[in-house]
């Protein structure tokens, strides 16, 4: 087993995409590469060719691997099976999924889950975020977002994740802006429109609920209130903002935004139409995650 000084392989494997960093002892990233190597592109018992692939050179030098991400899905590497919340680094540390026959240690980051009244829930990956943006945040709790196709809102109390809830908010801009009447009045290569994203926001917060106001957009199309150029921006509005009225705290309670620039920007600014303050991390937070519950390890 490598040593508490040797450098970590963080390895965050998703469903489209690869990325790894090599991180010191001490955090600091000493760099970083990024694939076209999803899972759903690797073969049946292909994952550590592909790992190899990317990072062989790295790992020739007795590092230890932390995988986050769906390469603990039922369609990855290993099946890491869920961490159920309240989960701390502890509760991760020991679940995670050392991968059999690995070549040198990998271990598979579990993810979270929870029952909400007989509704359960799941994310993987975010689950290192979170806990990165702890470290980079240097609080023990409060509220993170994470933005993207499904939306995550967790909350944590002494390091530990109480609770999450998850939206599908990107999936639902898709489905609207390519696939319902609205994509034929839509130019989805418009540059972002502030203003109309803003109205969008605002308008989600009226009574009606989505299913009304995605309506409501092709109503002002028709009107001559809304134009295809800005038609895209007011939907990006109208989506998050309904995610925001459904999850978002009490004005006044701050809220770190983890992911994209371009998404956590959006949803920042979403967040100001509600009143509410944020903080933005992007990738750092997951390399701060993995490296952290590394150390938890030794």
């Amino acid at each position: 087993m490598p040593s508490p000084s040797s450098p970590l392989l963080a390895i965050d494997w998703g469903t489209s995409s690869l990325r790894g960093a090599r991180i010191a002892a001490d955090g600091r990233v000493l760099e970083q590469r990024a694939f076209p190597r999803g899972i759903l592109s690797v073969p049946a018992g292909g994952f550590e060719a592909v790992l190899d692939e990317a990072f062989g050179d790295w790992r020739a030098q007795g590092v230890r691997c932390l995988v986050s991400g769906m390469a603990g899905s039922r369609q990855g590497w290993t099946e890491a099976p869920y961490c159920p919340c309240p989960a701390g680094f502890a509760e991760l540390a020991a679940h995670l999924a050392w991968v059999p026959g690995a070549r040198s240690p990998v271990a598979i980051v579990p993810g979270l889950s929870m029952d909400q009244g007989g509704l359960p829930d799941v994310m993987r990956g975010e689950e290192v975020q979170i806990f990165g943006a702890m470290q980079l945040c240097g609080e023990s709790a409060g509220v993170f977002v994470l933005p993207g196709t499904h939306s995550k809102w967790a909350q944590a109390e002494t390091g530990c994740v109480t609770g999450f809830r998850s939206f599908m908010t990107g999936e639902v801009y898709a489905l609207l802006s390519q696939h319902s009447i609205l994509a034929r009045t839509l130019n989805a290569e418009a540059p972002f429109d502030e203003a109309a994203f803003v109205q969008g926001v605002a308008r989600a917060r009226d009574a009606g609920g989505l299913l009304h106001h995605a309506f409501g957009a092709r109503a002002l199309t028709l009107f001559g209130q809304l134009d295809a150029d800005r038609l895209a921006s007011y939907l990006s509005g109208l989506v998050i903002g309904a995610e925001l009225h459904g999850a978002a705290p009490a004005p006044g309670t701050p809220v770190v935004l983890i992911g994209s620039d371009l998404l956590t920007a959006r949803y920042a600014l979403a967040l100001e139409v509600h009143g509410i303050a944020s903080r933005r991390l992007g990738s750092e937070a997951t390399w701060a995650g993995l490296h952290a519950l590394s150390l938890s390890l030794d």
